[in-house]
This record gives structure tokens, C-alpha cells and sequence, in this order.
């Protein structure tokens, strides 16, 4: 049995992407008392039915004192030789304070004494070492529903390789993304922008890829990214590292760092290595 503890912040997507879990044959358990879990993993093994894919949601609903205690409740799973992985959802906090602000419904966390922006930080200091213990960690900050679901469809849930990898595109100005594991900076590169022909283009459309190729530098920048992949993931995966988030950033993100995902992408296929593609600015 593998057991996936699903946590993050609340209006992160947990409950979307449980549901995303069960969807795809897990046997799923939400709001589970976090001291708990090591029984429901050892009566979940002696069942007559097999149940190879186990997750479970944990989030700020669990007392404080067990939430703070997740180094040793995850301790105690490996001394069951429990297999475990921990996927993280966050959000930054301004979309977190919209997204309450929508749906209207009270943060698990809020109160007369305890405003909802307090309510927020402090829900990320309680979850914060199952955050920092993460295998996975999805920014949802620019996610809707629909692409949530597919995340954790191809990242988690239909994923037959040990490691899961992401490649993507985002934009400086817009932020660094949370989950990124290796950030490559691509701003030093000619700019279509500048170019009046080029700048309602992207990145995928062949007059903006001509510009970019015209430059020895883009090759050259696009092979010293592939060498370091390609030398350093088996070692990423040899450690037991399950998911690795390659991010690649321009200015927009919109023309050099969706070229170089999209080209870096198609080199590592060649090597037979699985992947997907995500470019933050298109998609968001």
C-alpha cells in the first residue's frame, strides 16, 4: 500500500484534488485526525482487500498539538515501513483572501478574535513542517478547477515512473513560482518584445522561435540547461525524489521562456524522459 498525505492551505484546492484521487481509484479519507493515521494505515493493511492507493487529507480542521506533531506521526508510519509521499497545496496569500472572499464561507481557522487574514498566516505556521517535509508542492495561485484536476491527474495520480517531472515557463514580473524546485533566469537573452512584429506572438509560434534560433546565445543557453538536466535528474531520482519542477523565467513569459520549455522539453522526450509542459502565463 502507498499512502499519500494530501495537505495544504484551506482554499488551496484540497477537497478538488481529492476528489481528482478518488476519481482515478484511491481509496480516499478526508479531515483524518492526524494522530490516527498510523492506525488507519496498519487496519487499512489488514483488510482482505488489497488497497494498493491510500490518501488521506490533512488541513488546520485537526487540533494544533497533532499538526505541529507531523515529524513524529510521520516518523512512527516509517517504523510500519509505510510508504508515504506528501503532496501540498498552497496559494499566495492575496488569492487565498479573494477566494474566501467569493465563496463567503468562514476560514476553519477564523473567529471573533482571529480576523481572516490572521486566520490565513496562522494556518501556515501550524502546517508548515508538512510543508516543508512536501514531495510535491502545487501553486494554485494561478490554477482553476479544471486545471488543478489535470495536474494531479498526470502529476500523482497517472504517473507509472518514479520521477515526475515538470517543465515550466513563467514570467519575473508576475512572481516566482512557489513550487519550483530549479529556477533558470533566461532575461539575458534578445527580447521579442522589442520587435513590433513579434510581441502579440508567443514563444510557440515559428516567427518568435526564427528570432530566438538567430541568436548563437539561445543555443547555447538551451544546451547548458539540457547537459545539467540530463547529468543531474538520475540523481534527483536516486534520492528518492518523486517530483522535480523545472521553472524557466523571462520577463512576460511569454515569448524566450516558453521557446527554451518547449525546446528543453522536446530534447529531454529524445532521451526518452517523461515530462510535462506547463507555460503559467498562457494557461493561467
Amino acid at each position: 500500500m502507498k499512502l499519500t498525505i494530501l495537505s495544504g492551505r484551506s482554499g488551496s484546492g484540497k477537497t478538488t484534488a481529492l476528489q481528482a484521487l478518488e476519481d482515478h481509484g484511491y481509496y480516499c479519507v478526508d479531515n483524518l485526525p492526524l494522530g490516527l493515521l498510523p492506525q488507519l494505515a496498519g487496519q487499512l493493511d489488514d483488510e482482505d482487500r488489497v488497497l494498493e492507493r491510500v490518501a488521506v487529507g490533512i488541513d488546520a480542521r485537526n487540533l494544533p498539538r497533532q499538526l505541529l506533531a507531523f515529524p513524529s506521526t510521520l516518523a512512527e508510519l516509517h517504523k510500519l515501513q509505510v510508504e508515504t509521499e506528501i503532496i501540498f497545496l498552497d496559494a499566495d496569500h492575496g488569492t487565498l483572501l479573494k477566494r474566501f472572499s467569493a465563496t463567503r464561507r468562514p476560514h476553519p481557522l477564523s473567529g471573533d478574535d482571529r480576523t481572516l487574514a490572521d486566520a490565513i498566516a496562522y494556518e501556515a505556521e501550524l502546517l508548515s513542517d508538512i510543508r516543508m517535509r512536501a514531495d510535491l508542492v502545487i501553486d494554485t495561485s494561478t490554477l482553476d478547477v479544471h486545471s488543478l484536476r489535470n495536474q494531479i491527474r498526470q502529476r500523482v495520480a497517472g504517473r507509472n515512473v518514479k520521477l515526475s517531472l515538470l517543465i515550466q515557463s513563467f514570467g519575473f514580473k508576475n512572481g516566482l513560482p512557489n513550487d519550483a524546485d530549479l529556477v533558470y533566469d533566461v532575461r539575458m537573452l534578445p527580447n521579442p518584445h522589442w520587435h513590433g512584429d513579434l510581441r502579440a506572438l508567443t514563444g510557440r509560434d515559428d516567427k518568435v522561435a526564427a528570432f530566438l534560433q538567430s541568436h548563437q546565445e539561445t543555443e547555447d543557453l538551451i544546451d547548458d540547461i539540457f547537459q545539467f538536466l540530463v547529468r543531474w535528474l538520475p540523481s534527483y531520482a536516486a534520492n528518492d525524489r518523486s517530483y522535480v519542477t523545472v521553472a524557466i523565467g523571462c520577463t512576460g513569459g511569454r515569448h524566450r521562456s516558453v521557446y527554451l520549455a518547449e525546446q528543453l522539453a522536446q530534447r529531454l522526450r529524445n532521451k526518452a524522459i517523461p515530462l510535462h509542459v506547463r507555460h503559467r502565463e498562457l494557461e493561467g
